[in-house]
C-alpha cells in the first residue's frame, strides 16, 4: 500500500495544541496526527463489528436497569 499526502488547514491555536500532545508523546506532529486517525478508525471498525456480530449472533449483554 502507497503513501499519499494530505494537506490540512487548522489555525495557529489547534497545532500548537497538537503539538504540545505530540511532544508529550514523544512524536512528530505527523506522526501524531496519523496515530489518532488509525486509532479512531480502528475504533469505529472494531465497534462496527461488534455490532454486526451482536445483529448476528443476538445481544448477550443483560439490558441495563
Amino acid at each position: 500500500m502507497g503513501s499519499t499526502v494530505l494537506s490540512v488547514r487548522i489555525d495557529g491555536e489547534l497545532l500548537d495544541r497538537v503539538r504540545r500532545h505530540a511532544a508529550r508523546s514523544g512524536m512528530s506532529v505527523q506522526d501524531y496526527v496519523v496515530r489518532t486517525l488509525v486509532r479512531d478508525d480502528f475504533d469505529e471498525r472494531l465497534e462496527t463489528a461488534v455490532d454486526e456480530t451482536n445483529r448476528f449472533y443476538g445481544s448477550t449483554a443483560p439490558d441495563a436497569a
